[in-house]
């Protein structure tokens, strides 16, 4: 359940607010959070969310007639990005941050299929920004949930807005071919080695302690990781076994994020030359 309702303006600080999209499903939580940067003069909106024209008139709302100074998209999950064409077209702002990326979705969430309308006016490299009336948002490349993933960071408030590479309620799913669990991982790192006071994730709660939780996630990855090959030298040899041996008593609508997240492991563990794949079966090297 929503801790806030969806279309009702809630100020996190005074450059940062977040609305809530009615999107909720197993993969999404209470729904996507878009975020609207700036004070009383031009603002920047982070992930305008699906398009959903309730949505769009609640982001309008909360602009309040102010100039729209960019429209920033993380990733171009459906649940994210859809929404920048027609906030665009509404304020004439410009579509600012992550690449184009579009391609078939073998995951398991069909809201997790790519954007294939995203089109970027200007595509932010990691460290580039885009700046407006006191305010800066930096691009932090996070590749790993998809390719294209961008987090973005105000350095004027020590916030980081960081999508779906780190969410306040899970891990986030990664998925092959776009997903890719040793770029997560690194990006992970990358994440662990930056000061941010506070993390506005797309989906669920207010990270306040951002740093512990990004240990905690990389002990996550790397227990999976122990589990799979645990799994296999007690010959599972299949994703299926796998994911029935580690995640017991799981929902069954989690099952297939579950057996794509085991394959990304497995995909990263034979890159590094760990397992193998002989067939259809996985074994340890």
């Amino acid at each position: 359940m929503a801790d806030f309702p969806p279309g009702i303006a809630q100020p996190l600080e005074p450059l940062v607010t977040r609305l809530l999209a009615r999107n909720a499903s197993p993969y999404t939580h209470t729904g996507t959070q878009s975020f609207i940067v700036g004070g009383s003069g031009a603002v920047a909106v982070i992930d305008p969310g699906p398009d959903d024209p309730a949505h769009l008139d609640a982001i309008l709302n909360v602009v309040a007639g102010r100039e729209v100074a960019a429209i920033l998209c993380t990733h171009t999950h459906r649940d994210h990005s859809p929404g920048a064409a027609p906030l665009a077209a509404r304020t004439g702002a410009a579509i600012i941050g992550c690449a184009p990326l579009t391609m078939d979705d073998v995951g398991p969430r069909a809201d997790a299929a790519f954007d294939t309308g995203y089109r970027p006016d200007r595509v932010l490299h990691d460290g580039e920004a885009v700046a407006g009336d006191g305010w800066t948002l930096i691009a932090v490349a996070t590749p790993g949930h998809t390719s294209n993933h961008l987090a973005f960071a105000l350095p004027e408030s020590g916030a980081l807005f960081s999508g779906d590479h780190v969410m306040g309620w899970s891990t986030t799913i990664v998925s092959p071919p776009d997903g890719d669990m040793g770029e997560y991982m690194a990006s992970l790192d990358k994440l662990l080695q930056r000061d941010d006071r506070v993390y506005y994730p797309a989906h669920g709660g207010v990270v306040e302690n951002p740093r512990r939780l990004v240990r905690g996630m990389l002990g996550h990855r790397k227990q999976r990781e122990g589990q799979i090959l645990r799994g296999l030298e007690r010959g599972l040899a299949s994703v299926p076994e796998l994911v029935a041996a580690m995640y017991v008593g799981l929902d069954a609508k989690l099952v297939g994020a579950a057996g794509r997240s085991v394959l990304a492991h497995l995909i990263d563990l034979e890159r590094r030359g760990i397992v193998g794949l002989e067939g259809e079966q996985w074994r340890r090297m």
